[in-house]
């Protein structure tokens, strides 16, 4: 493999790491077809949710034994890291909440207006 490809296929690795280490919201799609009175097939309904994915420290653990091997660090590095961890995962799960939060707000909105 060339090294450009080695150094692309890691950062995409890298990207999707640090994707699942801090959460993420996706959606899903849900379609449904049916026949129409001309037996053609049509699209009937289609829902849209938005999934919000709890970040994982699983990849957490592996994008930090990327960089820097956890055994090589002392007791008060690992302490250092493990706070800095802990607050990024505190930011990212209150703004997962905000958005929770709008996105109940927009709901109930959007069923008083209609």
């Amino acid at each position: 493999m060339k090294e450009k490809d080695k150094n692309v296929i890691d950062g995409d690795i890298n990207s999707a790491l640090i994707k699942k280490a801090l959460g993420f919201d996706a959606k899903e799609v849900v379609e449904e077809y049916a026949l129409n009175d001309e037996g053609e097939v049509k699209l009937s309904k289609k829902k849209i949710t938005t999934k919000c994915v709890p970040p994982d420290v699983s990849a957490l653990k592996m994008l930090l034994e990327r960089d820097c091997p956890l055994s090589a660090l002392s007791d008060e590095e690992l302490e250092t890291e493990k706070t800095r961890l802990l607050e990024i995962l505190r930011q990212s799960e209150k703004k997962n909440k905000e958005k929770k939060i709008a996105k109940r707000k927009e709901t109930r909105k959007t069923q008083k207006s209609g």
